[in-house]
């Protein structure tokens, strides 16, 4: 069919460059330019919009039922012909009279199990800059003419604008997804935190505090050490909020509750096509926590490879997402945590001695609850009013008399933790308006009435010998 080809390129121009949409945008195009140049099927390849790296190809096709974009990752090899293409001198576009003898596409035709086409290639550019590449094939075997790739290469700059223009709208479409992802997460993360006070920061967590308020302006790391149930989460959102920092996000990490196949991903992130199911580029926990405070619980549970890469974000502020070649630099404090006894752990070789001692710049030890009875009224009276708002209680239920002595005797081997949930199956058991604590599993040796003796380290009297005996065997 007979064209002028200024004509040919306005109307093929005006379709290219109608749409944000690339799939819409390349459907229309192939709908007018098939009149004038054969074609079956149109494919637009994508390279990295920053880096220009083929290593892992969007690919958007109109023509046939399968219309839609893909994300093709390449072998190595195939790579290497693609990147010395890219950076030939030569023609930006040629023919291709069997796509399965051609030195480039052979390979990825075999590799994606395309038809055998007959085609033309063109690369992309703009201001010297390689966006892609665009292949026109036909599944007949048609033979390409100088005609057809000169019609073809006139619509390569409108190509390159059309392609630059959705690449940074999808770009900006995804800084407006981080965002909002982001701002969800934090709100959560606050409302969570919300509410939340540290009973017994005058009394039993007194020394803890002071040693809160000396580091959390600077920005050492901080290893908080203590049972399972003291609270550490808490003393972290502390040191947080009483830094330069609390204004940045706060992310919490519990290293144990993530599997060892995905620690690395969830701590640092991956690239589109870094692993099976890794469709899109994710940030991980440490750039989320860029500009604020990362809580890393149990630590200890870590697995050697994080470690090592643990190490290297505490000495060089620097991550590198999986499945990526470049360095993210982040401006993160470290507040670790765990309840295993980390200097066991190093004789045992099951944690690294290097990130030991780099984490233990300012270890803070939390006080278990037993050794802190004095705290106990105080967090029953907050667990209480807590509990009772969560659970939609109109009236706030008493405790019976002598409750509290039952509370100050029991061991409390759960610590802060156990108590809370002590306090809300006890309200859910509550008759009468009126709570109490006898179903507390006391240890032998354990009971209110004994406790007392047991903590005296002063010689005991036969009497309280006999009393002990007496009331132990009953």
């Amino acid at each position: 069919m007979k064209i002028n080809e200024k004509d040919f390129f306005r109307e093929a121009t005006l379709r290219i460059c109608g749409s944000l949409d690339i799939d819409k945008a390349l459907h229309q195009c192939f709908l007018y330019i098939r009149d004038y140049i054969p074609a079956d099927r149109i494919g637009l390849s994508v390279f990295d919009y920053n880096t220009g790296d083929p290593s892992n190809l969007s690919v958007f096709v109109a023509g046939g039922k399968d219309d839609k974009s893909k994300n093709i990752p390449l072998p190595d090899d195939i790579q290497r012909k693609l990147r010395r293409w890219l950076n030939d001198k030569g023609p930006a576009f040629r023919i291709i009279d069997r796509i399965s003898e051609d030195g480039i596409l052979g390979p990825i035709s075999r590799l994606r199990k395309w038809k055998e086409t007959s085609g033309m290639v063109m690369r992309i550019m703009l201001e010297g800059k390689i966006l892609g590449s665009l292949i026109v094939g036909s599944f007949s075997g048609v033979k390409y003419t100088e005609n057809h790739l000169r019609l073809l290469g006139s619509l390569n700059e409108p190509f390159a604008i059309a392609l630059s223009n959705s690449l940074q709208h999808l770009e900006l479409q995804r800084i407006r997804d981080r965002l909002a992802d982001d701002k969800r997460y934090l709100q959560e993360e606050m409302q969570r935190l919300a509410g939340e006070e540290i009973i017994g920061a005058d009394f039993g967590l007194k020394q803890v505090m002071e040693l809160v308020l000396q580091v959390a302006p600077l920005g050492s790391p901080v290893l908080l050490l203590g049972e399972t149930g003291v609270g550490k989460e808490v003393i972290a959102n502390a040191i947080h909020n009483a830094s330069r920092r609390r204004k940045g996000p706060f992310i919490k990490v519990n290293c144990g509750a993530i599997p060892d196949t995905l620690i690395d991903s969830e701590l640092f992130g991956h690239e589109k096509g870094a692993f099976t199911g890794a469709f899109e580029q994710k940030r991980g926990r440490f750039e989320r926590a860029d500009g604020g405070s990362i809580f890393l619980d149990e630590i200890g549970e870590l697995p050697p490879k994080a470690q090592v890469r643990l190490l290297r974000v505490l000495q060089e502020k620097i991550i590198e997402r999986v499945g990526g070649n470049e360095f993210h630099k982040v401006d993160i404090r470290v507040i670790a945590a765990s309840h295993r006894n980390l200097e066991k752990m190093l004789e045992d070789g099951s944690f690294r001695e290097d990130l030991y001692f780099r984490l233990k710049v300012f270890p803070i030890m939390i006080p278990a609850l037993r050794k802190r009875h004095m705290d106990i009224p105080a967090l029953v009276q907050y667990f209480i009013q807590k509990k009772s708002k969560e659970m939609g209680l109109i009236d706030i239920p008493g405790i019976t008399a002598g409750a509290m002595d039952t509370l100050l005797a029991y061991h409390w081997p759960g610590n802060v933790r156990e108590l809370e949930n002590a306090i809300e199956r006890a309200l859910i058991l509550a008759k009468n308006g009126i709570i109490n604590f006898d179903d507390l599993p006391f240890q032998a040796g354990n009971r209110p009435d004994t406790v007392d003796m047991k903590r005296d380290n002063k010689p005991s009297t036969l009497d309280a010998v006999v009393t002990r005996h007496i009331i132990e065997t009953s």
